[in-house]
């Protein structure tokens, strides 16, 4: 319809494209593009590294209580097995 599946189209939008905006915008316009998905992926993937450090410091901080509360706990429970003996 209309001709744009033709090859002619699109050759002849190409030259008007360079024609008004010129290689030179159009090249810088190409490596701006370049930087920002390269950015976006960068970012994207920094984005899960940070989620995955959280994740181990979350697991850590669970798998490895500190050692004052696991006795403070394990004194409260001996404490409740005399105050239920008694």
């Amino acid at each position: 319809m209309f001709g744009l599946d033709s090859i002619w189209h699109w050759l002849i939008v190409l030259a008007i494209v360079v024609l008004l905006f010129g290689t030179a915008k159009l090249r810088n316009a190409g490596n701006d593009l370049g930087a920002a998905i390269r950015n976006f992926k960068k970012g994207m993937s920094q984005g899960d590294e940070d989620e995955v450090a959280k994740a181990k410091a979350v697991h850590e901080l669970k798998a490895d209580p500190p050692a004052d509360a696991a006795q403070a706990k394990s004194e409260q429970a001996k404490s409740e097995q005399r105050d239920r003996a008694s």
